[in-house]
C-alpha cells in the first residue's frame, strides 16, 4: 500500500507542479499582450486574442482537407491535382459515376466530339514541330507539353535533378528559368532551354552586359536547344527579383556569374532593350552567336502594343522575327511576387493567347513564330484548350511541381516547402527522393500528352495540333455554350 500511495503522492505532486507551470506561463503571456502595442486585439483580449492567430493559420490547413469542395480551391483545386496525383502512378486515370464538375460556369470549355471520329488505326502520335528554321542549328522539339522555367535556387537541387530525368525520359524539354545552368539540369541529359532573364544570369559580365564568351561556351552543350529571353512572368509582370546574400552561396555565384554572398538584384526589365527594335537585334544576336533559336516569354497587358512588333518584322524581313514567343497568363505563377501583380497585372493567358495568335497569324508568320502557351495549364483539358485557340507548343510549371509531390502548401516564398521542392533546408530536401521522383514526372507527362491526343480523336482529328477553334465551346453567362471560332474568329489558313 506504501507504494501506492507514494506513487499516487508523486502524481499529485507532478500535477500541481505542472498546474502551476501552467499558470506562471498564462500569467507571462497575459503581461506580455497586455504591456505590447503592436496588436489591438491581443492588448484587450490577452492571452485568448491568440487564438485568433492561430485558428486563422489554421484555417487554409482546414480549408484545404476539410471543407472546401474539389472543385472550389485556389490556385489549384483538389481534382485538378488528384488528377496529376493518379497521372503520376501510371496506371491509368479514369473515374465513375459522372462528373463533378459544374458545366454551367461561364467560360467552361466543351469539346465539340465528332459524330464519326477516325477509326482507331487512323490515329497518329503527335508529330516533332521544328523551331527556328533559320538558325545553323534548328530545333525539333518532339513534344507538345514541356516543363515551363524555375530556377537552381527557386526550387531545389533533387527537384531540378528529378526533373532533368525526368523529362529526358518522356522526351519533353525542360527550361533552366533565369537562374542559369546547373550541374543538376544536365543529370538526365534532357533537351534544355536556356532562359536568360533580365539580370542575365550565367551569361553576363561583371557590369551585367550580355557576355558573348559565356553565350557562345554555353552553347556547345548539345543538351541547350534554344534561348529563352525573359522580359516578363506571370507572376510579377515588370518586376524584377532579388536573390538574397545569404543564398549566393559557392555554387550559385558561379553558376549565376555574380558576387559571392551579395544581394543580386534583377532589373524590371533587360537594360539593352527599351523597344522592339532593339528587342529584334538582340534576339538576333543571340540567334547569330548560339547558332540555335532564340525567342521571348512575355506577359501581356494589351495587344494593342505588341503590333508594333509585328510591323516591324514584316519591315525588317521575316528572318529577323523570333523563333518563338512564349505567352504567360497574368495568373501568376511559381514566384514570389507582391500581391498585387500576382492579383491584377497582365492579361489572363486565354485571352491573351487568342490575341497574340491572331497577331502572328494576320502577318502571315504562321509557319515562322511558334508560339508557346504557359500560365496554369495542369490538366489535358487545358492543354486541349490551348492547343484549340493556336498555341504550337504548352509549357507546365506548377504541374510538374504537383508532379514532384507538391500539396500547395504555399510556402514557396519560404524556406520551408514540407515536400522539399522550394527549400534549400537538406532536411526538408530528404523527402524528395529523386529515383521516385524522376519516374513521377514521366508518368504525368505522357499521361497529359497521351489524355490530349485522346481529346483530338474525339473532336475527329488525327493528331492535336490538328483542333482548331470550332472544336470548343465556351459556356455563356445563360448557360448556353457558344464555339469559339464564333466568339473570336481565327485568321489561321482554312481548317484541315
Amino acid at each position: 500500500m506504501s507504494f501506492v500511495q507514494d506513487a499516487l503522492l508523486m502524481l499529485a505532486l507532478l500535477f500541481i507542479l505542472a498546474l502551476g507551470a501552467g499558470v506562471l506561463v498564462l500569467l507571462v503571456l497575459f503581461v506580455t499582450d497586455r504591456l505590447q502595442t503592436g496588436d489591438a486585439i491581443r492588448r484587450n483580449y490577452p492571452v485568448i486574442g491568440r487564438f485568433r492567430h492561430l485558428f486563422t493559420g489554421l484555417g487554409e490547413f482546414f480549408r484545404q482537407y476539410f471543407f472546401a469542395m474539389d472543385r472550389e480551391e485556389l490556385p489549384f483545386n483538389r481534382a485538378q491535382r488528384g488528377w496529376v496525383e493518379n497521372a503520376t502512378k501510371g496506371k491509368g486515370n479514369t473515374i465513375a459515376f459522372g462528373s463533378t464538375r459544374n458545366l454551367n460556369v461561364p467560360g467552361t470549355p466543351i469539346f465539340v466530339n465528332a459524330v464519326f471520329p477516325p477509326l482507331d488505326d487512323q490515329f497518329s502520335a503527335t508529330q516533332p514541330m521544328q523551331i527556328g528554321p533559320t538558325a545553323a542549328i534548328p530545333y525539333n522539339a518532339k513534344s507538345i507539353f514541356n516543363i515551363s522555367g524555375m530556377s537552381y535556387g527557386a526550387i531545389s537541387r533533387p527537384a531540378v535533378e528529378a526533373l532533368s530525368r525526368g523529362a529526358a525520359k518522356a522526351g519533353v524539354w525542360l527550361n533552366t528559368g533565369e537562374g542559369g545552368l546547373s550541374p543538376y539540369h544536365l543529370t538526365g541529359a534532357c533537351d534544355i532551354v536556356y532562359q536568360i532573364g533580365t539580370a542575365k544570369y550565367g551569361v553576363r559580365d561583371a557590369h551585367g552586359n550580355l557576355d558573348d564568351d559565356r553565350l557562345r561556351k554555353l552553347s556547345e552543350h548539345p543538351q541547350i536547344r534554344m534561348f529563352e529571353l525573359k522580359l516578363a512572368q506571370g507572376a510579377k509582370p515588370g518586376k524584377g527579383g532579388i536573390l538574397p546574400g545569404e543564398k549566393v552561396n559557392a555554387e550559385i555565384a558561379e553558376i549565376r556569374g555574380i558576387p559571392l554572398g551579395r544581394d543580386s538584384v534583377s532589373p524590371n526589365r533587360h537594360l539593352d532593350i527599351g523597344n522592339f527594335d532593339e528587342l529584334l537585334d538582340v534576339v538576333g544576336h543571340i540567334r547569330e552567336v548560339t547558332g540555335k533559336p532564340c525567342g521571348f516569354k512575355t506577359v501581356i497587358g494589351s495587344s494593342d502594343a505588341w503590333e508594333d512588333l509585328f510591323a516591324l518584322i514584316k519591315a525588317r524581313g521575316d528572318d529577323s522575327a523570333p523563333d518563338f514567343i512564349a505567352i504567360d497568363g497574368g495568373e501568376g505563377g511559381t514566384g514570389a511576387a507582391p500581391m498585387p501583380l500576382m492579383d491584377l497585372v497582365g492579361m489572363p493567358l486565354r485571352e491573351a493567347l487568342l490575341r497574340m495568335v491572331d497577331l502572328r497569324d494576320q502577318h502571315g508568320l504562321k509557319d515562322r513564330i511558334r508560339i508557346i502557351a504557359s500560365g496554369k495549364l495542369v490538366n489535358p483539358g487545358d492543354v486541349a484548350m490551348a492547343i484549340c485557340a493556336g498555341a504550337d507548343f504548352v509549357t507546365s510549371a506548377r504541374g510538374f511541381m504537383f508532379s514532384l509531390g507538391c500539396i500547395q502548401a504555399l510556402k514557396c516564398n519560404r524556406n520551408t516547402c514540407p515536400t522539399g521542392i522550394t527549400t534549400h533546408d537538406p532536411y526538408l530536401q530528404r523527402g524528395l527522393v529523386v529515383e521516385d521522383k524522376f519516374e513521377k514526372v514521366a508518368n504525368y507527362a505522357t499521361s497529359i500528352i497521351k489524355e490530349v491526343e485522346m481529346i483530338a480523336h474525339s473532336v475527329g482529328v488525327a493528331e492535336p495540333r490538328l483542333m482548331r477553334r470550332r472544336h470548343v465551346r465556351l459556356v455563356q453567362e445563360d448557360g448556353t455554350s457558344t464555339p469559339l471560332n464564333k466568339i473570336r474568329p481565327s485568321f489561321n489558313a482554312p481548317p484541315a
